[in-house]
């Protein structure tokens, strides 16, 4: 184990002669894949912390939902349950509810207009949060896409110039070539360190929207169920 922590911190003494020698076009392709990852790392960290408190909160919602009696007590509670799409779904449904709502000749069974026009009211909310939980999902799918071709077009440059050098030098030796390709290598090696995590966090953040969109199309269901008992 002492031999691999040895080797391991080995790495940064090789790379960095490397990186002082690289041209200007692999300094800049190297740049602009920092920027790449870092954005894509401030987007993983910022959609995990906001998925985990969406879904921490979606249960404790549920639980409100399922045991309150009266929809004022699940409205009053919801204030304070902002990160799940649950409240806005149930705010909107609750707002059509209240526009739908007929006094009717008993004044303890008010009835509604149209249940239809409080499910559609559901399914606009629901899409407007899947759209805004989706934000800033596309800069992983770019940054998955891109990233390795950038890196491959600053390994092409390199080695072009590499080749260059040796045609003016007027000799191709393996000692030679062989810096000038571990340089152009680098951009590559960047291109696949900035592109796996994206890509691997994209699926995973993306079947977690999807586990939201059922959720949330489960809970309108459940907000008809009680609308139509109650209204129907």
């Amino acid at each position: 184990m002492a031999e691999g922590l040895l080797i391991f911190y080995q790495y940064p003494s090789k790379i960095w002669p490397l990186l002082e020698n690289t041209g200007l076009v692999a300094r800049v392709v190297l740049l602009i894949l920092l920027i790449f990852s870092v954005l894509s790392w401030a987007v993983i960290i910022h959609k995990s912390r906001q998925f985990n408190a969406a879904q921490r909160q979606s249960r404790e919602f549920l639980n409100i939902f399922r045991h309150s009696k009266k929809l004022t007590e699940i409205r009053n509670s919801a204030q304070n349950l902002k990160a799940t799409p649950l409240v806005e779904v149930f705010l909107t449904g609750y707002r059509e509810l209240e526009s739908q709502v007929v006094v009717s000749e008993n004044p303890g069974k008010p009835h509604i207009r149209s249940l239809e026009a409080v499910h559609r009211s559901l399914q606009i909310a629901s899409s407007a949060e899947l759209t805004r939980m989706e934000q800033r999902l596309t800069l992983l799918a770019s940054t998955g896409a891109v990233t390795p071709f950038v890196g491959l077009f600053g390994t092409v440059w390199g080695i072009i110039d590499a080749f260059q050098g040796l045609g003016n030098a007027g000799t191709a030796t393996f000692t030679s070539v062989a810096p000038g390709i571990a340089e152009a290598l680098i951009t590559t090696a960047a291109g696949l360190f900035a592109a796996i995590p994206a890509v691997i966090a994209y699926n995973h953040l993306v079947q977690r929207l999807k586990e939201f969109g059922t959720r949330m199309d489960d809970f309108a269901l459940e907000f008809l169920n009680l609308v139509e008992r109650h209204f129907a």
